[in-house]
């Protein structure tokens, strides 16, 4: 009696378009949980954010970008947060996760050590602005002409965004939002330091044998 053995079917990997919308779209519903839990809270968690130059402040750089002010505050950084948050995700989960990783530190410690001294500083417009300018300057730091084409369409409808770097309205936190970009900035470099170093390589050519 001869018994067989189905072999076994490898597993298909979801694609990548897929497994962006998957990670962008369970943190968004994140937020909206720690909304709810806020406000069942009485508005204590959002007390969590950035005080700046403050011991006890530095536990906001891990929670600042997941608290808000209201459900206006909220709703308004969503759309943005998906768009963004999707792009950034699409050039590799890992290499998304790791550009959030610079800009989150890079945006709390930046408002951290310049914010003024009785604010408290929340919401998520430190990644939106960080994944913001991570797409406008990947493509001229790796010279691809798909990430250069795609920055530009970014531009095209969320470069208004980009004045928000400068002190406008009170009680926005413009600091979060220019140290966001400037950890766009670095994210952009540091991980296209492969793309960059194949174009060394290719600049100085196979070297010949004496």
């Amino acid at each position: 009696m001869t018994s067989s053995i189905d072999p076994v079917q490898p597993q298909r990997k979801r694609p990548l378009w897929l497994q962006a919308a998957v990670v962008i779209g369970v943190f968004t519903i994140l937020l909206y949980v720690i909304e709810v839990a806020d406000v069942v809270s009485g508005d204590d968690l959002q007390k969590n954010g950035v005080a700046p130059r403050s011991v006890d402040g530095l536990w906001g750089i891990l929670f600042a970008p997941v608290l808000h002010d209201d459900w206006n505050h909220l709703i308004g950084n969503t759309i943005p947060l998906v768009v963004l948050g999707f792009l950034v995700l699409l050039s590799g989960i890992a290499r998304g996760l790791a550009a959030t990783g610079i800009i989150w530190v890079i945006g709390g410690l930046g408002t951290w050590l310049t914010g003024g001294a009785v604010d408290n500083h929340i919401g998520s417009s430190i990644l939106i602005f960080g994944w913001l300018a991570y797409l406008l300057v990947r493509g001229l730091f790796t010279r691809h002409f798909g990430q250069i084409l795609l920055g530009v369409v970014v531009f095209v409808f969320y470069g208004g965004m980009l004045w928000g770097v400068l002190p406008s309205q009170p009680h926005v936190s413009w600091q979060g939002h220019l140290f966001g970009a400037i950890g766009g900035v670095v994210a952009a470099w540091a991980l296209s330091a492969d793309a960059r170093r194949g174009r060394a390589q290719k600049s100085v050519g196979p070297r010949s044998l004496t």
